[in-house]
This record gives structure tokens, sequence and C-alpha cells, in this order.
């Protein structure tokens, strides 16, 4: 059995990569600290937001951050509100970019 790195520890640490990036993050919902599922919503600070969510891609065998909402950020926060309803050990972690960086991208964060 491979071993998982702790949910918290991983928001921690993406917290503090996006702070090294000037980029503001915070936590929104906290979740179940050693394995809750984690979705990140990002901001762009004109009415409009995306969200994403980590799962795991079966044919690449690793983790892959998809897009799940996108639009209107009301509309991004029901869906937000919706997912936390059905899984209440969920983080939701807020960033705010008005390019719409997450750096969900970068090495080290699909871990």
């Amino acid at each position: 059995m491979t071993e998982r790195l702790r949910t918290e520890f991983w928001v921690r640490a993406y917290l503090k990569r996006l702070e090294m990036n000037a980029i503001p993050g915070y936590v929104v919902a906290r979740g179940q600290p050693d394995s809750g599922a984690v979705m990140v919503k990002c901001a762009t600070l004109d009415g409009q937001a995306s969200l994403w969510s980590r799962g795991f891609d079966w044919q690449s065998d690793s983790h892959r951050w998809t897009l799940q909402s996108q639009g209107a950020e009301p509309e991004v926060d029901a869906s937000i509100r919706r997912q936390r309803g059905f899984d209440p050990d969920l983080w939701v972690i807020e960033v705010e970019s008005r390019d719409g960086r997450t750096l969900l991208d970068e090495d080290g964060l699909n871990d």
C-alpha cells in the first residue's frame, strides 16, 4: 500500500507555494485533515471564477486537476455549496488571480 500525503499538509504546502508566487490564497472550508478531497476556486476578480478538483486518471496512473465549473462567481460558489453538501470533509481553497493562475499544473501539486 502506498502512503498518501496528508491533505492538511498538502494544503499548507500549496498555500506556501502561492505565497511565494505573490498569489493570494485562502482556506474557505476546512475538510478532513488526513484524507479529505480538495477543490480550488480561482476568482479572477472580474466576477468570474473557475473551480478545479483533483481526481485520479487511470490511463496515466496519476492524479490530474480537472476543471469542474467555470463562469459567474456566484454560480461557481453554488457548485461548491452543492459539493460540500455531498462531502462535508471537502477542503476548499480560494485563489485570487486576475490572469487565472493557480499553479496546479506545476510539478509536485499532483502528489
